[in-house]
């Protein structure tokens, strides 16, 4: 390890422990103790993510009040935003994954407030980059990766109208199929635009993949792996619908399912590589495929059918002339 990574760890421990003392000091008791398990979840230096104690005292947070709730997401964001550390934007990172996956409502609601009111790139991390040295320069690709997952997850969770993680239960599962049943194409349609630009996020991937032998970093594409899972579901429900329905989709609804469909294809390969075979789901792979072909024939019948009208319509035309 470089002298100056050495230097920036040493420098990085005595700023959280003086921040911390600064913060136990303040004027504002309530903010200071919120403030204390942020920066205790996302300390600089180690490169392990924070433990499963740390991240449930912030989770513990939304479960007293509101203001509780918007303290904790108001000190996690300040860290995040304050730090040029590719590690400790990780951190932060991870933690907000977990307050999506694991949080209280309450919690989740306000960081959603965040969502509504920054827009497609609240986390505003597209310009984050930590110069130090190569490999940081390298982990500055995998914080922007992250943020734009976790940036789709929460624009997934408002088109389905649900977070991802609420519907584990087989009661839910079982629901969410009669929903999906009664949706309009057009909705459906949307939701799979969401699902598959998520996928496509996760594709995206950093050409780095050697740093997952980093704790923090495997541990962050183990729990994408998990929300990847819950996706591949909700994108198979959808197509499995809709191509029940294909010969009610209007011209304009196949072309955008279509679309959607090769996207999805797309990004295939980078998703092989990052979760090397795993989360391979061949029955979907297997449906996207065999619904794409449907589509194209059905979509050729179409054609040849409307030019058969059209060349009907003239012949008429031309009689009635003569």
């Amino acid at each position: 390890m470089g002298y100056r990574k050495n230097l920036r760890i040493v420098c990085g421990s005595l700023k959280d422990k003086g921040s911390l003392i600064k913060t136990v000091l303040s004027s504002k008791p309530h903010k200071s103790a919120v403030r204390c398990v942020i920066l205790r979840a996302t300390t600089h230096g180690s490169s392990s993510p924070p433990s499963n104690h740390r991240i449930a005292a912030v989770i513990s947070l939304g479960l007293e009040s509101k203001t509780e709730a918007c303290s904790c997401i108001q000190a996690l964001m300040d860290r995040l935003h304050s730090t040029s550390d590719a590690l400790v934007a990780l951190k932060c990172l991870y933690t907000i994954h977990n307050i999506i996956g694991k949080g209280f409502f309450i919690l989740k609601d306000q960081l959603s407030m965040y969502e509504y009111f920054g827009g497609r790139n609240f986390l505003k991390l597209l310009m984050f980059r930590d110069d130090l040295d190569p490999e940081t320069r390298e982990m500055s690709k995998w914080v922007r990766w992250y943020a734009a997952i976790l940036e789709q997850n929460l624009v997934v969770s408002k088109v389905l109208g649900c977070h991802l993680y609420s519907k584990r239960a087989k009661n839910v599962i079982g629901k969410e199929k009669d929903n999906i049943s009664s949706s309009l194409n057009s909705d459906l349609l949307n939701d799979i635009d969401a699902l598959v630009e998520f996928a496509c996020q996760v594709g995206d991937l950093p050409d780095s993949l050697h740093l997952q032998r980093k704790s923090l970093v495997y541990e962050i594409v183990r729990s994408i792996g998990e929300d990847y899972r819950l996706v591949q579901r909700e994108i198979g429900t959808r197509v499995a619908e809709l191509e029940a329905r294909m010969i009610s989709l209007s011209s304009s609804e196949w072309t955008q399912f279509l679309n959607s469909l090769t996207k999805f294809e797309d990004c295939k390969e980078g998703i092989s590589l990052l979760f090397r075979n795993r989360n391979r789901n061949d029955e979907l792979w297997d449906l996207v495929k065999e619904t794409k072909a449907k589509l194209v024939a059905v979509m050729k019948d179409r054609g040849n059918d409307g030019k058969r009208t059209l060349v009907v319509r003239l012949l008429q035309r031309t009689s009635r002339a003569s």
